[in-house]
Protein backbone atom coordinates (compact mmCIF):
# COMPACT_ATOMS: atom_id res chain seq x y z
CA UNK A 1 0.00 0.00 0.00
CA UNK A 2 1.40 3.39 -0.61
CA UNK A 3 2.26 5.60 1.82
CA UNK A 4 -0.42 8.54 2.45
CA UNK A 5 0.90 11.65 2.07
CA UNK A 6 1.58 14.32 4.45
CA UNK A 7 -1.64 16.46 3.01
CA UNK A 8 -3.93 13.05 4.10
CA UNK A 9 -1.83 12.60 7.56
CA UNK A 10 -1.78 16.14 8.94
CA UNK A 11 -4.19 18.80 10.02
CA UNK A 12 -2.36 22.31 11.14
CA UNK A 13 -3.32 23.28 14.31
CA UNK A 14 -5.66 26.87 14.73
CA UNK A 15 -4.73 27.55 11.11
CA UNK A 16 -7.05 30.23 10.02
CA UNK A 17 -5.78 32.19 12.97
CA UNK A 18 -2.16 31.93 12.34
CA UNK A 19 -2.67 33.47 9.03
CA UNK A 20 -5.32 36.28 10.37
CA UNK A 21 -2.57 37.22 12.23
CA UNK A 22 0.76 36.99 10.27
CA UNK A 23 -1.24 38.53 7.74
CA UNK A 24 -0.66 42.15 7.96
CA UNK A 25 3.57 41.25 8.21
CA UNK A 26 3.52 38.79 5.07
CA UNK A 27 1.81 41.56 3.11
CA UNK A 28 5.33 43.52 2.69
CA UNK A 29 6.37 43.12 -0.46
CA UNK A 30 9.34 40.22 -0.84
CA UNK A 31 7.77 39.12 2.48
CA UNK A 32 9.91 36.17 4.16
CA UNK A 33 8.50 33.63 6.70
CA UNK A 34 10.30 31.18 8.61
CA UNK A 35 8.09 28.25 10.13
CA UNK A 36 10.58 26.84 12.49
CA UNK A 37 8.81 23.89 12.74
CA UNK A 38 8.22 22.43 9.40
CA UNK A 39 6.80 19.09 10.40
CA UNK A 40 4.74 17.35 7.65
CA UNK A 41 4.26 21.38 6.36
CA UNK A 42 0.80 21.68 6.91
CA UNK A 43 1.30 25.93 8.10
CA UNK A 44 3.54 26.21 5.04
CA UNK A 45 1.12 25.14 2.47
CA UNK A 46 -1.83 27.53 4.31
CA UNK A 47 0.99 30.69 3.82
CA UNK A 48 2.34 29.73 0.54
CA UNK A 49 -1.46 29.90 -0.82
CA UNK A 50 -2.89 32.59 0.67
CA UNK A 51 0.09 35.03 0.25
CA UNK A 52 1.23 34.39 -3.45
CA UNK A 53 4.19 36.49 -2.84
CA UNK A 54 5.62 35.39 0.40
CA UNK A 55 8.95 33.00 0.64
CA UNK A 56 8.71 30.35 3.41
CA UNK A 57 11.80 28.93 5.02
CA UNK A 58 10.80 25.56 6.67
CA UNK A 59 13.52 24.49 9.77
CA UNK A 60 13.30 20.94 10.65
CA UNK A 61 15.17 18.38 12.81
CA UNK A 62 13.17 15.23 11.41
CA UNK A 63 14.72 14.23 8.06
CA UNK A 64 11.37 12.37 7.48
CA UNK A 65 9.65 15.48 7.91
CA UNK A 66 11.07 17.50 5.49
CA UNK A 67 10.84 14.50 2.85
CA UNK A 68 7.26 14.59 3.65
CA UNK A 69 6.84 17.68 3.60
CA UNK A 70 9.01 18.91 0.58
CA UNK A 71 6.81 16.63 -1.90
CA UNK A 72 3.71 18.27 -0.14
CA UNK A 73 5.26 21.77 -0.86
CA UNK A 74 6.97 20.77 -4.27
CA UNK A 75 3.83 22.73 -6.14
CA UNK A 76 5.13 26.25 -4.65
CA UNK A 77 8.63 25.96 -6.57
CA UNK A 78 11.82 27.92 -5.26
CA UNK A 79 9.13 29.83 -3.21
CA UNK A 80 10.03 27.13 -0.04
CA UNK A 81 13.38 26.09 1.13
CA UNK A 82 13.96 23.67 3.55
CA UNK A 83 16.42 23.47 6.00
CA UNK A 84 17.70 20.20 8.33
CA UNK A 85 18.46 22.37 11.51
CA UNK A 86 17.08 23.07 14.88
CA UNK A 87 15.31 25.80 15.23
CA UNK A 88 17.55 27.67 17.62
CA UNK A 89 19.80 27.56 14.68
CA UNK A 90 17.04 30.23 12.91
CA UNK A 91 19.99 33.09 12.89
CA UNK A 92 22.84 30.93 11.41
CA UNK A 93 20.38 29.26 9.07
CA UNK A 94 19.60 32.97 7.54
CA UNK A 95 22.48 33.93 7.42
CA UNK A 96 23.47 31.54 5.26
CA UNK A 97 20.63 32.35 2.83
CA UNK A 98 21.59 36.12 3.05
CA UNK A 99 18.08 37.04 4.55
CA UNK A 100 18.90 39.88 7.30
CA UNK A 101 15.74 39.92 8.72
CA UNK A 102 12.07 37.91 8.32
CA UNK A 103 8.69 39.13 8.10
CA UNK A 104 7.39 36.32 10.02
CA UNK A 105 8.41 33.43 11.92
CA UNK A 106 6.07 30.58 12.98
CA UNK A 107 6.70 27.76 15.74
CA UNK A 108 4.35 24.57 16.42
CA UNK A 109 6.02 23.22 19.11
CA UNK A 110 6.56 19.71 20.36
CA UNK A 111 5.70 16.88 19.54
CA UNK A 112 4.58 16.50 15.54
CA UNK A 113 1.87 14.48 14.43
CA UNK A 114 4.16 12.41 11.94
CA UNK A 115 6.29 11.34 14.85
CA UNK A 116 3.05 10.50 17.10
CA UNK A 117 1.54 8.53 14.27
CA UNK A 118 5.07 6.38 13.64
CA UNK A 119 4.86 4.10 15.51
CA UNK A 120 8.39 2.37 15.42
CA UNK A 121 10.06 5.89 17.43
CA UNK A 122 9.05 5.13 20.24
CA UNK A 123 6.90 8.89 21.08
CA UNK A 124 3.33 7.25 21.26
CA UNK A 125 2.83 5.17 24.99
CA UNK A 126 -0.50 3.63 23.43
CA UNK A 127 1.96 1.54 20.44
CA UNK A 128 4.78 -0.84 21.51
CA UNK A 129 7.90 0.02 20.25
CA UNK A 130 11.79 0.92 20.85
CA UNK A 131 12.20 3.43 23.32
CA UNK A 132 13.92 6.22 20.81
CA UNK A 133 12.11 9.56 20.74
CA UNK A 134 14.20 11.20 19.03
CA UNK A 135 13.04 14.12 17.15
CA UNK A 136 16.07 13.73 15.02
CA UNK A 137 17.06 10.25 14.70
CA UNK A 138 20.03 10.01 12.96
CA UNK A 139 21.62 11.56 16.10
CA UNK A 140 22.13 11.67 19.92
CA UNK A 141 20.87 9.18 22.86
CA UNK A 142 17.75 7.92 23.45
CA UNK A 143 15.17 7.49 25.60
CA UNK A 144 16.49 4.06 26.63
CA UNK A 145 19.81 5.54 26.61
CA UNK A 146 18.73 7.65 29.49
CA UNK A 147 16.08 5.61 31.49
CA UNK A 148 19.24 2.97 31.79
CA UNK A 149 22.23 5.12 32.37
CA UNK A 150 20.78 7.89 34.39
CA UNK A 151 21.22 7.64 38.42
CA UNK A 152 18.17 8.05 40.26
CA UNK A 153 18.44 11.75 41.37
CA UNK A 154 19.14 12.78 37.66
CA UNK A 155 16.03 10.41 36.54
CA UNK A 156 13.72 12.33 39.72
CA UNK A 157 15.05 15.95 37.92
CA UNK A 158 14.24 14.48 34.37
CA UNK A 159 10.69 13.71 35.17
CA UNK A 160 9.94 16.26 37.94
CA UNK A 161 11.11 19.37 36.23
CA UNK A 162 10.17 18.21 31.89
CA UNK A 163 6.38 16.23 33.36
CA UNK A 164 5.71 18.33 36.44
CA UNK A 165 5.60 14.15 37.58
CA UNK A 166 4.00 14.26 41.24
CA UNK A 167 5.28 10.51 41.50
CA UNK A 168 8.96 11.07 39.95
CA UNK A 169 10.91 9.43 43.49
CA UNK A 170 8.86 5.80 42.82
CA UNK A 171 8.82 5.80 38.87
CA UNK A 172 12.66 6.82 39.41
CA UNK A 173 13.34 4.10 41.75
CA UNK A 174 11.22 1.62 39.77
CA UNK A 175 13.28 2.15 36.73
CA UNK A 176 16.21 1.29 38.64
CA UNK A 177 15.17 -2.09 40.14
CA UNK A 178 14.18 -3.15 36.64
CA UNK A 179 17.25 -2.06 34.79
CA UNK A 180 19.27 -4.23 37.52
CA UNK A 181 17.30 -7.12 36.05
CA UNK A 182 17.59 -6.30 32.63
CA UNK A 183 18.16 -2.88 30.33
CA UNK A 184 14.63 -1.20 29.23
CA UNK A 185 13.96 -1.44 25.64
CA UNK A 186 10.24 -1.06 24.74
CA UNK A 187 8.19 1.55 25.44
CA UNK A 188 4.83 -1.15 26.71
CA UNK A 189 7.45 -2.26 29.53
CA UNK A 190 8.17 1.72 30.39
CA UNK A 191 3.95 1.96 30.17
CA UNK A 192 3.30 -0.77 32.39
CA UNK A 193 6.47 -0.22 35.01
CA UNK A 194 4.85 3.64 35.30
CA UNK A 195 1.83 2.24 36.02
CA UNK A 196 2.81 -0.27 38.90
CA UNK A 197 4.70 2.61 40.12
CA UNK A 198 1.92 5.02 40.09
CA UNK A 199 -0.94 4.84 43.19
CA UNK A 200 -4.39 3.17 41.89
CA UNK A 201 -6.47 6.51 42.90
CA UNK A 202 -3.82 8.56 41.19
CA UNK A 203 -4.30 6.51 38.28
CA UNK A 204 -8.27 6.55 37.99
CA UNK A 205 -8.15 10.21 37.23
CA UNK A 206 -5.45 12.86 34.99
CA UNK A 207 -5.64 10.79 32.01
CA UNK A 208 -2.85 7.94 31.00
CA UNK A 209 -0.56 7.51 33.84
CA UNK A 210 2.60 7.29 31.28
CA UNK A 211 1.84 10.54 29.73
CA UNK A 212 3.76 12.72 31.82
CA UNK A 213 6.62 10.39 31.98
CA UNK A 214 7.01 10.01 28.06
CA UNK A 215 6.39 13.82 27.41
CA UNK A 216 9.87 14.18 30.25
CA UNK A 217 11.53 11.74 28.85
CA UNK A 218 11.05 13.56 24.92
CA UNK A 219 12.15 16.99 26.45
CA UNK A 220 15.18 15.52 27.45
CA UNK A 221 16.56 13.51 25.14
CA UNK A 222 16.02 16.34 22.01
CA UNK A 223 16.97 19.37 24.36
CA UNK A 224 13.65 20.78 23.58
CA UNK A 225 13.28 23.39 26.24
CA UNK A 226 17.40 24.35 25.99
CA UNK A 227 16.94 24.30 22.49
CA UNK A 228 13.64 26.90 22.86
CA UNK A 229 14.97 28.79 25.48
CA UNK A 230 18.12 29.93 22.72
CA UNK A 231 15.26 30.16 19.90
CA UNK A 232 12.76 32.32 20.82
CA UNK A 233 15.03 35.39 21.70
CA UNK A 234 16.88 34.35 18.46
CA UNK A 235 13.35 34.35 16.48
CA UNK A 236 12.24 37.61 17.60
CA UNK A 237 15.77 39.23 16.82
CA UNK A 238 15.15 37.91 13.24
CA UNK A 239 12.63 40.42 12.97
CA UNK A 240 12.21 43.20 11.01
CA UNK A 241 10.28 46.11 12.22
CA UNK A 242 6.40 45.45 11.53
CA UNK A 243 7.23 41.62 11.87
CA UNK A 244 5.61 39.13 13.72
CA UNK A 245 6.09 36.21 15.41
CA UNK A 246 3.20 33.29 16.06
CA UNK A 247 3.67 30.41 18.58
CA UNK A 248 1.73 27.55 19.17
CA UNK A 249 2.62 25.46 22.46
CA UNK A 250 1.14 22.35 24.07
CA UNK A 251 2.17 22.07 27.55
CA UNK A 252 2.62 24.60 30.36
CA UNK A 253 6.67 24.89 30.44
CA UNK A 254 6.95 26.16 26.54
CA UNK A 255 4.11 27.93 27.34
CA UNK A 256 5.41 30.05 30.69
CA UNK A 257 9.09 30.44 28.08
CA UNK A 258 7.03 32.28 25.21
CA UNK A 259 4.63 34.06 27.84
CA UNK A 260 8.03 35.91 29.44
CA UNK A 261 9.87 36.23 26.21
CA UNK A 262 7.22 38.21 24.73
CA UNK A 263 6.51 39.96 27.82
CA UNK A 264 9.87 40.67 28.42
CA UNK A 265 9.56 42.73 24.93
CA UNK A 266 6.09 44.45 25.52
CA UNK A 267 6.97 46.27 28.57
CA UNK A 268 9.40 49.44 29.54
CA UNK A 269 13.27 48.48 30.31
CA UNK A 270 13.61 51.04 32.69
CA UNK A 271 14.18 50.98 36.08
CA UNK A 272 10.92 51.48 37.94
CA UNK A 273 11.97 54.15 39.83
CA UNK A 274 12.96 56.54 36.53
CA UNK A 275 10.39 59.47 36.93
CA UNK A 276 10.08 59.85 33.31
CA UNK A 277 10.68 57.25 30.97
CA UNK A 278 13.41 57.75 28.08
CA UNK A 279 12.75 56.48 24.10
CA UNK A 280 15.41 53.86 24.61
CA UNK A 281 13.35 51.88 27.09
CA UNK A 282 10.33 51.87 25.21
CA UNK A 283 8.90 48.29 24.59
CA UNK A 284 10.11 46.62 21.14
CA UNK A 285 7.23 44.49 21.09
CA UNK A 286 3.38 44.40 20.93
CA UNK A 287 1.30 41.60 22.16
CA UNK A 288 -1.30 40.47 19.44
CA UNK A 289 -2.92 37.97 21.31
CA UNK A 290 -4.80 38.86 25.14
CA UNK A 291 -3.03 35.88 27.54
CA UNK A 292 -2.40 32.35 25.52
CA UNK A 293 -5.46 31.77 22.80
CA UNK A 294 -7.22 28.13 22.85
CA UNK A 295 -8.93 25.99 20.00
CA UNK A 296 -12.97 26.71 20.22
CA UNK A 297 -14.82 23.43 19.76
CA UNK A 298 -15.58 23.28 16.35
CA UNK A 299 -11.74 23.26 16.02
CA UNK A 300 -10.88 20.61 18.54
CA UNK A 301 -13.78 18.60 17.10
CA UNK A 302 -12.45 18.63 13.67
CA UNK A 303 -8.34 18.13 14.98
CA UNK A 304 -8.16 16.37 18.08
CA UNK A 305 -4.82 17.44 18.44
CA UNK A 306 -5.57 20.92 19.27
CA UNK A 307 -7.18 19.91 22.50
CA UNK A 308 -4.48 21.48 24.71
CA UNK A 309 -2.82 24.21 22.08
CA UNK A 310 -2.20 27.66 23.60
CA UNK A 311 -1.38 30.20 21.08
CA UNK A 312 0.65 33.88 21.66
CA UNK A 313 1.64 35.99 19.20
CA UNK A 314 3.92 39.43 18.68
CA UNK A 315 4.63 42.12 16.80
CA UNK A 316 8.18 43.83 16.83
CA UNK A 317 7.24 47.85 16.59
CA UNK A 318 11.17 48.99 16.99
CA UNK A 319 14.40 47.45 17.30
CA UNK A 320 15.92 45.89 20.18
CA UNK A 321 17.34 48.36 22.42
CA UNK A 322 20.65 48.05 22.78
CA UNK A 323 21.16 47.14 26.54
CA UNK A 324 18.84 44.68 26.37
CA UNK A 325 20.14 43.01 23.69
CA UNK A 326 23.39 43.37 25.61
CA UNK A 327 21.88 41.92 28.87
CA UNK A 328 20.47 39.11 26.55
CA UNK A 329 23.59 38.00 25.31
Amino acid sequence: MAEPDAAARHVPVLLRRCLDLLGPALQAPDAVMVDSTLGMGGHTEGVLAAFPHVRVVGLDRDPQALDLAGRRLAPFGDRFVAVHAVYDEVRAVLDRLGIPAVQGVLMDLGVSSLQLDEGGRGFSYAQDAPLDMRMDPTTGPTAADVLNTYDEHDLVRVLRTYGEERFAPRIARSILRARAKAPLERTAELVELVREAIPAAARATGGHPAKRTFQALRIEVNGELDALARALPESVEALAVGGRIVVEAYQSLEDRMVKRTFAAGAISSAPPDLPVEQPEHAPYLRLLTRGAEQADAAEVAANPRAQSVRLRAAERVRPTPAHVARSAA
